[in-house]
């Protein structure tokens, strides 16, 4: 990977064909996030009983839901909360797990056992069950949503940045670094940390698609977003009872779920295979 610079990663992405349909969808539903008070034709909360339940139309592009209210809208406000939750969670868990990595990596011995046996315990879990149990306790709201996803999601950053401040911390420039008098939190920020951000970026962008279908799986269970917040997954939960005569109340929210885990998977992929030297 010597030599190869973040915009050279970027043409070389934009190159394959599936890493660019993935960023071409990534960037179309930022878009409509940025946008939605402006593109949308309906109020996403407003309800109309005398229009529930309407079929997909020119009027309505993805029909109404039980309520009367525009599914169409509701899925462009539920982008930006879906997008924001997976954004922040990916901030939170990724920061703490990539420090918590380059301090077991760097110190070694005492302290990197018991920064790794806390990180066997968080992974012991599936993530969307200590999720629910997280939420639980705090109780159903977005807030808690992004406490309860970060409490499992930062394990892997963590697993990763320590594996990599292992292999960085005997490199030459480290001891050099050493001989010259830099302490040890210039030598985790200064030298070890931008060695271990590559796989740290890489992970952020495939677990992107993992934390979006989490938190939905959290709305549709009842301990993410409550109504009427226009969240996919409590959409998809909403419709589920209308799917015999009204299918699409759950599945247009249902396949801008799909899209958004298939968009950032394929730049996951992208920039793996480009990072990777092998691959190359």
């Amino acid at each position: 990977m010597r030599g190869l610079t973040w915009g050279d990663v970027g043409r070389q992405l934009l190159r394959n064909p599936l890493s660019l349909a993935g960023t071409a969808t990534i960037i179309a539903l930022l878009l409509l996030a940025l946008l939605a008070p402006y593109i949308a034709p309906f109020n996403p909360y407003a309800t109309n009983p005398i229009q529930k339940l309407l079929p997909p139309s020119g009027t309505h592009l993805m029909g109404t839901d039980g309520l009367g209210r525009d599914v169409f809208s509701r899925v462009l406000y539920g982008t930006r909360i879906s997008l924001w939750i997976a954004l922040l969670i990916l901030l939170i868990a990724g920061t703490l797990g990539t420090a918590v990595g380059i301090v077991a990596g760097y110190v070694g011995g005492f302290w990197d056992n018991v920064l790794m046996r806390i990180t066997d315990v968080f992974m012991a879990f599936p993530q969307l069950i200590l999720a629910m149990a997280v939420a639980a306790a705090l109780g159903p709201n977005l807030t808690n949503v992004v406490i309860a996803i970060s409490f499992g999601a930062w394990t892997v950053f963590a697993r990763l940045a320590r594996s990599r401040a292992i292999a960085v911390r005997e490199e030459d420039f480290v001891e050099a670094a050493r001989a010259v008098g830099a302490g040890p939190l210039r030598i985790l920020f200064v030298h070890i940390l931008p060695m271990a951000l590559s796989p740290v970026i890489v992970q952020g962008t495939l677990s992107m698609g993992g934390i979006i279908l989490t938190a939905a799986g959290l709305g549709f269970l009842g301990f993410g977003a409550q109504p009427p917040s226009p969240e996919w997954g409590l959409m998809v939960s909403d419709g589920r009872n209308f799917m015999p005569h009204a299918w699409w109340v759950s599945t247009f929210p249902g396949l801008a779920i799909m899209l958004t885990v298939l968009g950032f998977n394929l730049i996951g992929d992208g920039i793996r295979d480009i990072l990777d030297p092998r691959m190359r």
